[in-house]
């Protein structure tokens, strides 16, 4: 049995009349850039995860560079973030210039650990005023826990962008109450690249806040800077969400909370069935219903790479996210971290391991997938 790790066409032929349609309509009304559906997608956005305003981009690492230029971000400037996650959330503080800080992650989520972030502030006092954000991450589509983060921001007057790009319609029991990800921040990224929960036909990413002054600000940085247009009070980019995206996008929305439940769902079953067996299965800190499981990642204590080749040989598709923690990337070894400096994140990289989770998944296909996994230790071990 073939069960790939995505499978895009299956989505597609759950939706294929209604996103064709969309599409050629964007077409038909020649409007490629800017065009009414952006808008239309903003406003929806911006009702589903409950915030004032919702600015569309071109992708979701643009998302968090436009985020970063609109708290004026510079050469020189310190932004804490995690060392485990995809690239783009360090690599957009590298490009302008800032330095990238580290702390170490909860091994439990995966997420950058509250009380890590604390102790470093607590050590390093003359360098807390350089810092001018703090980026959590809520990997695979389960929250960081915000609560201790937002009050270290407070108490340093740091802001937080949520990087929130797994994590659409993820929620987080805020002692302020049930939050979707991306709201608590003073801005949260979302990224629509194709296998997210909510993917587009291509890249596109959204910017969710609650301020007005700095949702104006991303509306005119995302337009080279530019307002009115060809009079620019800031120096931007071209970050505009195209139209085509937007249209599509709008067609899948009001299929994802339905298609979270099917994750779950399928969570769920690979928890039951894979309870007892040599591997760990994903813990949920908060409820599965919180959990939108934009990956399904198991930690296998040894022989992660022989499982996933062993899988492979069975047709099983799987992806390591992420297998090299930005510390040890060769393009920051500037920064002069070391091999053993955040072990957490460090155990995740070489023992983590995303199963198939995507909603069109079989409890057929599911299963195939645990009885190999449960297989290849159980023919290991003996």
């Amino acid at each position: 049995m073939k069960v790939p790790l995505l499978d895009l066409k299956a989505q597609l032929d759950t939706i294929r009349p209604e996103l064709f349609k969309a599409v050629g309509d964007v077409l038909d009304s020649t409007q490629y850039i800017m065009g009414a559906a952006v808008a239309e997608l903003e406003k929806q956005i911006a009702g589903y995860s409950e915030v004032q305003h919702a600015i569309g981009v071109s992708s979701g690492t643009d998302a968090l560079l436009i985020a970063l230029m609109a708290l004026d971000v510079k050469p020189g400037d310190l932004v804490i973030t995690t060392p485990y996650s995809f690239f783009a959330t360090a690599g957009v503080v590298a490009r302008l210039g800032a330095w990238p800080v580290f702390v170490d992650i909860d091994p439990a989520t995966f997420n950058l650990d509250p009380q890590k972030l604390k102790r470093w502030f607590t050590k390093n006092p003359s360098s807390a005023a350089k810092v001018k954000a703090i980026i959590p991450v809520h990997l695979y589509g389960q929250c960081a826990d915000l609560d201790p983060i937002l009050e270290i921001s407070a108490r340093y007057n740091v802001p937080v962008i949520e990087d929130a790009a797994q994590a659409i319609g993820a929620r987080y029991p805020s002692k302020s109450g049930l939050k979707k990800a991306g709201t608590l921040g003073s801005m949260g990224c979302y990224s629509f690249f194709p296998s997210k929960n909510l993917g587009g036909i291509g890249d596109g990413g959204m910017i969710v806040t609650n301020d007005s002054a700095l949702a104006e600000k991303l509306i005119t940085l995302r337009n080279h800077g530019s307002h009115p247009k060809y009079y620019h009070s800031l120096i931007g980019g071209n970050f505009r969400l195209d139209t085509i995206q937007a249209a599509a996008l709008l067609i899948k929305l009001p299929h994802l909370e339905n298609w979270h439940q099917a994750r779950q769902r399928n969570a769920q079953y690979y928890d039951k069935v894979l309870a007892g067996s040599a591997v760990q299965t994903p813990q949920i800190v908060y409820q599965r219903a919180y959990h939108i499981y934009n990956q399904y990642v198991i930690i296998a204590p040894e022989k992660r790479d022989e499982l996933r080749r062993y899988l492979a040989e069975s047709e099983i598709g799987t992806e390591v996210y992420y297998p090299v923690p930005f510390h040890l990337q060769e393009c920051f070894k500037y920064l002069g971290y070391r091999r053993g400096d955040f072990p957490h994140s460090e155990y995740a990289a070489e023992h983590s391991l995303a199963l198939p989770i995507y909603p069109e998944l079989t409890e057929e296909m599911q299963a195939y997938v645990a009885e190999k996994v449960v297989k290849f230790y159980q023919d290991v071990i003996n």
